[in-house]
């Protein structure tokens, strides 16, 4: 992820007139444990014009209770929590990737394919693949299933390497993109 939203980023934004940091921890179960701490900390230094997005991968949670959870920890540090009733002044946005990154490259198939001719054209027409964030049995699985019977990865995804490779091909207009996880991050950069 952190590969993939770094090459994404600096395409989406060429001029650099947004500074990103990205901050990694160690799953979701490490995520969850030092958050608050961590939002706790940011709160004290925020500056006006910044904003921070806390990004994790649903896994099979409950996509509601789950941004709660999130939500919930950015208001008890005092944060102003990013939702429909505040479209301008928030500071914290919660976002939840649904089920896994390989979603978003499912989204945007077009792109998947400038990067592997070979995987076939119809897996957007496909019932289990129409909808990216809805793919059940490990979206991961099922794009490295795909990705190996069109001849790609036959040891295994080398993750990094295609976060990279399919990051500087995907369509920087989130309307082209098919996940709506996807396109609920990109439209926080409109705001």
């Amino acid at each position: 992820m952190k590969v993939f939203l770094e090459v994404f980023f600096r395409r989406l934004f060429p001029n650099q007139e947004r500074k990103l940091e990205l901050h990694v921890f160690r799953g979701k179960p490490d995520l969850l444990g030092k958050l608050g701490t961590r939002l706790r900390s940011y709160a004290k230094v925020l500056q006006p014009n910044w904003r921070l997005i806390v990004l994790v991968d649903r896994d099979g949670d409950d996509c509601r209770a789950l941004k709660q959870s999130l939500n919930e920890l950015a208001q008890q540090a005092g944060l102003q929590v990013k939702d429909a009733s505040t479209p301008v002044s928030w500071q914290v946005a919660t976002r939840i990737v649904v089920e896994e990154l390989e979603a978003w490259y499912f989204g945007d198939w077009e792109a998947v394919r400038a990067a592997y001719p070979r995987v076939p054209a119809s897996i957007p027409k496909n019932k289990k693949f129409r909808d990216p964030d809805a793919i059940t049995g490990g979206t991961c699985e099922a794009f490295e299933r795909e990705m190996q019977e069109a001849g790609y990865f036959r040891s295994g995804l080398r993750k990094i390497e295609l976060a990279s490779e399919l990051a500087t091909r995907m369509n920087l207009d989130p309307a082209k993109n098919r996940s709506r996880s996807f396109r609920n991050l990109i439209a926080l950069f409109g705001s």
